[in-house]
């Protein structure tokens, strides 16, 4: 009389290995906090908006030198104003052209969650097949390529920049700096370019543990 072995069912998985929770929700909130934080010091330093519009201080230059030199002293003044028509002009455009706008944030999310926010023991896999982080990096980097030279998104994006800063331009030649007074102790890096380098900072210093643990 014959018996026969029941089988015992047998696992690939370490029963001692824990799952690892995700950074990249922590790591996006960081990044998230962080430029706001730089948002909201540059909107600090914006100058009282109806000085910026006062009418009474608009007048025709006499010159070419004289428009020069009024747009450096109003770029100087309004420096955190200007940055934010700046940033006005391009939310209208991306927002009058919704499609372009999904394009970018599509973009935006693949290199935020195929690479800057992903941990680096989780690699990509897209339809059954894994990518390693150089392959990732290349595809990202094509795409980015493509979107901003071959489609709609990189014109609308260099068109609202150039209206933003005819804007500008058009105000500080007409705007009589004359009843401006600077503030001598305020750093030259405040303001416009202040903001952009903090907030790019930011972000970089938020997803730089993720990216450089993958180098």
């Amino acid at each position: 009389m014959s018996s026969t072995t029941p089988m015992i069912p047998v696992s690939t998985s370490d029963p001692n290995a824990e799952s690892k929770p995700s950074n990249t929700t922590p790591n996006l909130r960081s990044i998230l906090t962080r430029i706001s934080g730089s948002v909201g010091h540059a909107l600090a330093h914006c100058r009282p908006w109806p000085e910026l519009i006062d009418r009474a201080a608009f007048a025709k230059p006499a010159s070419f030198s004289d428009a020069t030199w009024r747009v450096r002293k109003n770029f100087s003044y309004f420096r955190a104003n200007y940055l934010t028509i700046l940033a006005g002009v391009l939310a209208f455009s991306l927002i009058s052209h919704p499609f372009s706008l999904i394009i970018l944030l599509s973009l935006t999310s693949a290199w935020l969650f195929l690479y800057a926010l992903r941990p680096s023991d989780q690699p990509v896999v897209i339809w059954g097949r894994t990518y390693s982080d150089r392959e990732t990096l290349a595809i990202l980097v094509a795409l980015t390529v493509v979107v901003i030279f071959l489609t709609s998104v990189g014109s609308l994006l260099i068109s609202g920049v150039m209206v933003g800063m005819g804007i500008v331009c058009a105000h500080g030649a007409f705007r009589m700096p004359e009843d401006l007074f600077l503030d001598e102790q305020e750093p030259l890096g405040s303001g416009l370019f202040s903001f952009v380098s903090g907030a790019a900072s930011s972000a970089a210093a938020a997803a730089a543990p993720a990216i450089v643990s993958r180098v």
